[in-house]
């Protein structure tokens, strides 16, 4: 079955599904490619697989994840990211927004962690980087750029995953977040 290029969730109460930690560990690697057990799942976030089942369901229930075909075996049908990668719309509800920001939260811990854990004469140094920028863009030119940065990573996404990637390829992670600051401007 052909996955999805991106999956939106604009949902408020899908993004607050999302701010679970634990949930949030199994996103990633499900969204990197990898098919999981629940017991997979579970021992990936440290939690019981009955818990983390728990966790799974709720995630299907707003689509974020579906059923893959069942295992070899027969006993555990796994779990699978139904699109090539994830993005969280902001919300303007209290809730949603909350939820955004945990779920940013831990996303921003995660690459901090990365860059602290990272040994001094790694090879792959001079590709570690950050960004910051502020822009003064119309509505329309912040979309057309935040359209722009996701295109460029799916053109290097493209089909690859943990379990396909060329020779040689190391996995490299990239925080994209595009949010206005400032009041908007009168008449818009």
């Amino acid at each position: 079955m052909a996955k999805k290029k991106r999956l939106v969730i604009t949902d408020p109460r899908a993004i607050r599904a999302l701010a679970h930690p634990a949930r949030q560990l199994v996103i990633d690697e499900l969204f990197n490619g990898k098919v999981l057990t629940a017991t997979e799942c579970a021992e990936l976030a440290g939690l019981t697989p009955s818990a983390m089942s728990y966790h799974l369901r709720a995630l299907e229930k707003w689509g974020i994840i579906q059923r893959a075909d069942e295992s070899a075996d027969g006993r555990e049908r796994p779990w699978r990211a139904p699109a090539a990668s994830l993005v969280i719309s902001s919300q303007s509800t209290g809730a949603g927004r909350l939820a955004s920001q945990a779920m940013i939260k831990t996303a921003m811990d995660a690459v901090l962690d990365q860059f602290v854990d990272m040994d001094a004469d790694d090879p792959w140094d001079d590709v570690s980087s950050m960004s910051r920028s502020r822009l003064w863009l119309t509505h329309d030119e912040a979309q057309r750029f935040n359209q722009e940065l996701n295109d460029l990573v799916d053109r290097f996404k493209k089909t690859r995953s943990a379990s396909s990637h060329p020779a040689g390829a190391r996995e490299v992670t990239s925080l994209i977040a595009v949010v206005p600051t400032g009041d908007p401007p009168e008449g818009s």
